[in-house]
């Protein structure tokens, strides 16, 4: 038996060559890193779940973005955390709310950083849910009203992008409609289209304080044993206007950005959540794996799988490998 003809290692021998036969290209104009703000805070606090992530004021904003765009990381999305909570969530859609006066703040210092917007109620309202609340259950309808409310004082406050991960049906359409009869038809509109029940997100709702007070959200956001579902969803958002598909979480639901991706050709962006950041920051604490080589093998799987952005709380460690690289 000859030996083959073909051997792959010649292509992996040299570094430069490595780089150079490279199939899928990650670079740091792919991330953006999530923020919290907090109405009330001092200073910023350390999340216990979510080691490196904080509750930012608005004093402490400014020295952490210097940090990121000195990263060259390109965008942010933002979440808020309200003083006060109500059946309404009525903080989340009010002019002078944590957000509306973050993106204010971050407009003004930096204007070049690309400010997203996260549309939703869950961190607003009393009860913890993601809408308005009728007989026991989310009333879809009557929380679409709201949701326009608040993409409205994101927009007028100077947001770049809004993305509603409400996961109301018909929401995206009822955006897209409001902001352009009021002047914003060129304001961009990224959809958490495809976005799980899923377990990872427990870190989170100790960061947005956000946990539901009574039941769960499997009515709304989607069954993780469904795929063909997550390509409905994501249709009719494109079909609604939707600029940006989002899949979430993204590591358990790999192949689901890769369906995503082959079937519609959309800009298509991929949420690591709090969950997948929580597991890689607690086996690096334990020195069970190293943390930043393990960080970018999972965003480049990720990317591999069809992204072409990655939300992600290790974009910071990225952007540093991507520089040192």
């Amino acid at each position: 038996m000859s030996f083959p003809r073909q051997r792959f290692r010649r292509l992996r021998a040299h570094e430069t060559l490595r780089r150079m036969v490279r199939e899928t290209i990650f670079s740091t104009e792919d991330l953006i890193y999530p923020l919290f703000l907090k109405e009330g805070a001092e200073g910023k606090t350390e999340i216990s779940s979510m080691p490196g992530v904080y509750h930012h004021s608005l004093d402490t904003l400014s020295v952490e973005l210097e940090e990121v765009t000195a990263l060259g990381i390109p965008a942010v999305l933002l979440f808020g955390l309200p003083r006060v909570k109500d059946e309404m969530g009525s903080e989340a859609y009010s002019p002078h709310g944590i957000v509306q006066r973050g993106v204010k703040a971050i407009k003004a210092s930096f204007p070049n950083l690309m400010v997203i917007t996260d549309i939703c109620l869950c961190a607003y309202t009393s009860h913890g849910h993601c809408g308005i609340i009728r007989n026991g259950r989310v009333d879809n309808d009557q929380t679409l009203g709201i949701l326009q409310e608040i993409a409205l004082s994101h927009a007028a406050a100077g947001a770049d992008m809004v993305a509603p991960s409400d996961m109301m049906d018909g929401r995206v359409g009822v955006l897209r409609t409001a902001l352009d009869s009021n002047g914003y038809g060129e304001l961009p509109l990224m959809s958490y289209a495809a976005k799980y029940a899923s377990h990872f997100y427990g870190p989170f709702r100790e960061a947005a304080d956000s946990s539901p007070r009574f039941g769960d959200r499997k009515s709304y956001q989607m069954d993780p044993a469904n795929a063909q579902e997550a390509l409905r969803e994501i249709a009719l958002d494109i079909e609604e206007g939707a600029d940006i598909i989002m899949v979430k979480p993204a590591l358990a639901y790999l192949d689901i950005i890769f369906r995503a991706k082959q079937t519609f050709g959309h800009p298509l962006a991929a949420f690591s959540v709090s969950g997948e950041y929580a597991m890689v920051k607690a086996a690096a604490m334990r020195d069970m794996l190293e943390e930043k080589n393990i960080i970018m093998e999972i965003l480049q799987s990720i990317k591999r799988a069809g992204a072409d952005l990655i939300i992600t709380y290790c974009a910071k460690e990225a952007a540093e490998v991507l520089r040192e690289q």
